[in-house]
């Protein structure tokens, strides 16, 4: 997403920007080209009349290799990569190569005939272009050692060169697709600025609902705290309603423990009672005792004086009369 953002920021750039301030920019992107078909990396051929370009062989696209990048042309931009089939960036500019190109150069390659010269060119294969292609671009080993095979054939002079430069500028200028571009650019501009305009209403949405989710999520915490609160009310209502079941069970257990305490003082206080009763009954009973003890004393001091009283009579009567008693005695 990042990636993209910043693509469009620099498209935008070059949509606004003249030309000869970003001549030459190139505008990391990744742009995804309509794919070319490859069955194995290319064989490239050296472009005769250039500086060290080489153009891929066998090929119906154009695929050019010049200062240690792959080139590709499409509706009317270029676009340049490290490797031949992917990671395409735009690239704000012709190609300072491309004018040195004739445009005829396919049907030359085609005829194997380079302005009337027989071009034997050669096939050079992928890894062996990798490996040697730096030191061949500073010899300029194919134009000053092989005259880019093409037999009996002479550069041309450098005014020659430049005059060319001019003309075939001039040339693709007036192609349709360059042509098209200003307005192609001005409608790229405008997706753009759509394209910006939704991602911004997009995260202008992502953030309502972010917005929305974390107000649920608050009121679900709020929903949650308000019940979490609720069971706390209700643990501290049956906590406080417990305590006074056990507080009426304390105050029964304890009236139950006043009566029994009342009872046990009642049952002893007629204990007491009783006991004093018996007590005093015992009393009773001895006084009664000694009451029956006295008056069995006092029949038997009766009954003794009773028999004495009559002994005496008796010994008064078995007495002779005229005798002193004191003789008696």
């Amino acid at each position: 997403m990042k990636k993209l953002l910043w693509g469009t920021i620099l498209l935008a750039l070059v949509m606004v920007v003249p030309v000869p301030t970003m001549a030459g920019v190139n505008i990391g992107i990744g742009i995804s080209l309509p794919t070319i078909r490859f069955y194995g990396p290319p064989y490239v051929v050296a472009m005769p009349d250039s500086y060290d370009v080489y153009f891929a062989a066998d090929l119906a696209e154009d695929l050019f290799f010049w200062n240690g990048w792959w080139w590709r042309p499409w509706e009317g931009r270029w676009y340049r990569s490290r490797y031949y089939d992917r990671d395409w960036d735009y690239y704000n500019d012709i190609p300072w190569f491309y004018y040195d190109i004739d445009p005829g150069w396919r049907r030359y390659y085609r005829n194997r005939n380079w302005y009337g010269h027989r071009w034997n060119y050669r096939r050079i294969p992928y890894h062996e272009f990798q490996r040697n292609w730096k030191e061949w671009y500073n010899t300029r080993y194919w134009e000053r050692q092989r005259t880019w095979d093409v037999q009996r054939y002479r550069p041309r002079p450098q005014q020659q060169r430049d005059e060319l430069r001019l003309q075939r500028q001039e040339q693709y200028q007036h192609r349709p697709e360059v042509q098209r571009q200003p307005q192609q650019r001005q409608e790229q501009l405008n997706q753009i600025q759509r394209d910006q305009q939704q991602r911004q209403e997009q995260q202008n949405q992502i953030k309502r609902d972010q917005q929305q989710k974390q107000e649920q999520q608050n009121q679900f915490q709020r929903d949650q705290q308000q019940r979490q609160e609720q069971l706390n009310q209700a643990d501290r209502f049956q906590q406080q309603r417990q305590e006074h079941q056990n507080q009426i069970k304390r105050d029964q257990k304890q009236n139950r423990e006043e009566k029994n305490q009342i009872q046990r003082d009642q049952q002893q206080k007629q204990e007491q009672q009783n006991q004093i009763k018996r007590d005093q009954q015992q009393r009773q009973e001895q006084q009664n005792q000694i009451k029956r003890d006295q008056q069995q004393k006092q029949e038997q001091q009766n009954q003794g004086q009773q028999h004495q009283g009559k002994s005496q009579n008796k010994q008064s009567q078995e007495k002779p009369e005229g005798e002193n008693p004191e003789q008696i005695k």
